[in-house]
């Protein structure tokens, strides 16, 4: 969400400026490409792009190009292969850029005005303040009279209410059920509607808010941990028994920094649900009363610095401390194996393994990967009664 939080705060001083912007969304590849459905980049009339869709390969052309495609006022989609020079283009308006990745990535390319609500900036932000997620239903293409929907929008917010970009119930009506599997599912997909006489293809982005650490321990070697969790998006929260170490100045990129008793300090509500927790005060008094704690309640994941033998013995010292909630949830020693020993290696593994763990994977070496990098994203198709939209 790195990305999200940099694109509002371009949004929001372009709104102050009453300058105007175009929005590149990726929403869908085929085959190898460098980011995924969701990403964005902004496009303003004046000064640079915030953002990107590539690893840098497109950037260049989308600002080059964005305003005249946009100049009538309505939703384009840009279609780029990624393949070998010479290979078959596909589509006519399809750029071949000879980069050997063999995919092809469309993109959304849509106008945001100076006080016109924009419902995809409304939705983000409502993710990053209510710390829930959401969904956002995007038309990417149609056939006959459902072409004209390209960009019509449906969402589902993180309350729970529904909204729409322009006047379209039907369409509403349509997606409503798909919006909330994919909210149950936690996952983005494509949709295809066989309409009768026509056809709609929809990307359903799920929006997940940013990624919630909290570090136990405010130690040295936490604050580079704290730094690199920060440039992944991650909401941070530092909290240590000790006053001395326990300082905001201490940790300028932290969300918040919490001074708390072992004797009468509890972990706020709700602040480790779902979170990753990492135990690392390297005091063997403060971790045992931490992980005490992570382990009763409902964190996504534990990571306990240190040997496996002392682990152990915490453990050991913890009432019950197999049988707690979380207890499936911990890792120790945590991090992946990369061999340094300054706090900068360090947090470079243990921000590495959180990373894998919210993302599903294990960390491993991608040479020896023997599936496709990027899952693809599932298309569902839905045969639904001849209705006009």
């Amino acid at each position: 969400m790195s990305d999200v939080g940099n694109l509002l705060d371009a949004l929001e001083e372009l709104a102050i400026q009453k300058q105007e912007a175009v929005l590149a969304t990726v929403v869908k590849v085929e085959g190898s490409a460098y980011r995924r459905p969701g990403a964005r980049m902004l496009i303003p009339q004046i000064g640079n792009a915030v953002g990107t869709v590539s690893g840098g390969c497109l950037e260049s052309d989308l600002a080059k190009k964005a305003w005249w495609l946009t100049e009538q006022g309505q939703p384009v989609i840009r279609t780029y292969s990624t393949g070998m020079p010479g290979d078959e283009a596909g589509e006519e308006e399809e750029l071949a850029f000879g980069l050997g990745c063999n995919g092809t990535v469309h993109i959304l390319l849509e106008r945001v005005r100076v006080a016109q609500p924009y419902l995809p900036a409304q939705l983000l932000r409502q993710v990053i303040q209510e710390q829930r997620p959401a969904t956002l239903a995007t038309v990417i293409a149609g056939t006959g009279d459902a072409k004209a929907l390209i960009g019509a929008r449906v969402a589902l917010s993180p309350m729970d209410d529904l909204f729409l970009s322009g006047n379209h119930a039907a369409l509403a009506d349509l997606l409503t059920v798909d919006l909330q599997a994919a909210f149950d599912q936690r996952k983005t997909a494509l949709h295809r509607y066989d309409l009768g006489a026509d056809e709609i293809e929809v990307v359903i982005e799920y929006l997940a808010p940013p990624r919630k650490l909290v570090i136990f321990g405010a130690g040295h070697d936490a604050q580079p941990l704290v730094a690199m969790a920060k440039q992944q998006g991650w909401r941070v929260t530092v909290i240590d028994s000790r006053s001395h170490f326990a300082r905001n100045e201490r940790f300028p990129g932290a969300d918040q920094v919490l001074h708390l008793s072992l004797e009468t300090g509890q972990i706020p509500s709700g602040l480790i649900a779902h979170a990753a927790v990492i135990v690392m005060s390297h005091s063997y008094s403060q971790d045992r009363h931490w992980l005490a704690q992570a382990l009763s309640q409902a964190p996504s994941y534990i990571g306990q610095l240190g040997p496996r033998s002392r682990t152990e013995r915490l453990l050991a010292e913890i009432p019950n401390s197999l049988s707690m909630p979380a207890f499936e949830k911990l890792h120790y020693p945590m991090g992946l194996d990369l061999g340094g020993d300054t706090p900068e290696s360090i947090a470079l593994s243990l921000v590495a393994e959180v990373t894998a763990h919210f993302n599903g994977r294990n960390g491993g070496m991608l040479r020896e990967r023997t599936a496709p990098i990027h899952d693809a994203e599932p298309v569902m198709r839905h045969q639904k009664a001849s209705e006009s939209l």
